[in-house]
């Protein structure tokens, strides 16, 4: 459908001021919060709130909050987004302007990284008691083999490994394993969790999600566990997970629903609070995986996480 000559006129006149057209640039490198925003453009929050909400009646940014924070990222797809990137695509990214608000956003991001890896290397040796403070590691690891089916895999490919949880779990059934994760810590465990499991073609490298630098269609089963709520781009993870996912694999994310749970953001680096099937499979269809299966695990106890399991064939 396109625009009506009114609707288009409301679109670039949303797009068509400067710090507007700064936002949307910065949008289209990673979905971002609404301080995060203020803090690269160096302006207060009402006057940041404002842009964004003219941006959000145009339909050329979307916003959702997640627990206390409100989150912004461009539009996917329509005839207003489709504008938006094409006027982005068709500004100079060497622009002075441009330039300091991706230095400034690289200085959040690192920020960012540096807390995460600190709290990580504070955390690794116990990583899987704080992961199951929650939900039954049984229940969700017996969910995990049911949706990854009996095998054997070619190849197994884990994304975020951490303590190499999952290639423990699914290892036996593949012929060869990969962990990745950035977390030298993390590795460190994993390698040491991997020798004692007896697993012998199982590969550990220091790599990340965004970047595998892995084949396109190389591996039969994909696992991202437990990974996208610390992200600042889940969806260009899920999309790099679905480029390596070889024809007639599958492609297994662990995560939680979404939830209100404000200390684990406080306090254990998650980013994200939880993710609602219709972003998991927009993000699986944007990386060409449409058939979607979804399994709810509620919590173990009064006020815990549920767990859901979203695996494209």
């Amino acid at each position: 459908m396109k625009l009506s000559a009114d609707r288009a006129v409301e679109v670039l006149r949303a797009a068509g001021e400067p710090t507007r057209l700064r936002i949307l640039a910065l949008l289209a490198r990673e979905e971002l919060a609404v301080l995060e925003l203020c803090r690269v453009l160096d302006q207060s929050q009402p006057r940041v709130s404002r842009h964004l909400k003219l941006l959000a009646e145009a339909g050329l940014v979307e916003r959702f909050p997640d627990g206390a924070w409100v989150f912004y990222r461009l539009t996917g797809g329509g005839e207003a987004g489709d504008l938006a990137s094409e006027i982005l695509a068709r500004t100079d990214g060497a622009d002075p302007v441009f330039l300091r608000d991706a230095d400034r956003l690289v200085a959040v991001q690192a920020e960012r990284a540096a807390e995460a890896d600190a709290y990580f290397a504070r955390n690794a040796a116990r990583w899987d008691e704080i992961r199951s403070l929650y939900v039954s590691d049984t229940a969700v690891e017996v969910a995990i083999l049911e949706a990854a089916g009996p095998g054997p895999f070619r190849r197994l490919v884990d994304l975020g490994s951490g303590t190499g949880r999952m290639l423990k779990l699914l290892g036996p059934r593949a012929e060869h394993c990969l962990g990745l994760d950035l977390s030298q810590q993390m590795l460190n465990i994993a390698r040491s969790e991997v020798v004692q499991s007896g697993l012998e073609r199982c590969e550990l490298r220091h790599g990340d999600i965004f970047a595998t630098r892995l084949p396109e269609a190389s591996a039969d089963l994909v696992v991202v566990h437990q990974v996208l709520h610390y992200l600042g781009d889940p969806g260009a993870a899920v999309r790099e997970a679905a480029r390596i996912t070889a024809p007639g694999g599958s492609l297994i994310i662990v995560d939680f629903a979404p939830h209100a749970l404000e200390f684990l953001r406080e306090q254990h680096q998650h980013r994200r609070l939880g993710f609602s099937d219709r972003e998991i499979t927009r993000w699986l269809a944007e990386g060409g995986l449409k058939d979607v299966s979804v399994a709810a695990l509620p919590p173990t106890r009064e006020g815990g996480l549920t767990v859901k399991i979203w695996t494209a064939q």
